[in-house]
C-alpha cells in the first residue's frame, strides 16, 4: 500500500458526480423537448440533428466515430455508456460524446424513447 486510504462511498459518489459533469448536462432543455429548437441550438454549435425511435430494449452497442456527438432524450429514458462509465438520460437531458469515445446506448424505458443525435 502507498499509505493512502481508499475512498470512502461517499467520496466515489462525488468523483462518479464530477466525472458525470463532463459528459451530461441534466435539463439542457426544458421538457417536452422541442426538436426545433434543439436542432437550433446544435447548428449554432456545429453539429446536425436527427431523430431515432427505438423501442423498449433496443441497444447500440460499441460505436466510435470520427467526430463529437451529440444525445438529447426527447421522450422516454436511455441508458448511455462512454469509455465504460454509464449514466441514465431523461427528457431535455444533454449528452457530449467525444470524438474516437466507445459508446453504448440502450432505451431502458417501458416503451418508445425518442430521442435526437447530431454530429459535429
Amino acid at each position: 500500500m502507498n499509505g493512502q486510504q481508499a475512498p470512502t462511498p461517499q467520496q466515489e459518489q462525488a468523483m462518479e458526480s464530477r466525472e458525470e459533469v463532463d459528459v451530461v448536462t441534466r435539463e439542457k432543455f426544458a421538457p417536452p423537448v422541442d426538436q426545433t429548437q434543439v436542432a437550433r441550438d446544435w447548428s449554432a454549435r456545429g453539429f446536425s440533428c436527427g431523430l431515432f425511435t427505438d423501442p423498449p430494449g433496443r441497444e447500440w452497442n460499441d460505436f466510435v466515430h470520427r467526430t463529437d456527438e451529440l444525445v438529447t432524450v426527447v421522450e422516454g429514458r436511455l441508458r448511455m455508456t462512454i469509455e465504460g462509465e454509464s449514466c441514465e438520460v431523461g427528457p431535455g437531458d444533454e449528452v457530449l460524446i467525444p470524438r474516437e469515445a466507445v459508446h453504448s446506448v440502450k432505451n431502458i424505458h417501458s416503451g418508445t424513447t425518442l430521442w435526437l443525435f447530431g454530429y459535429g
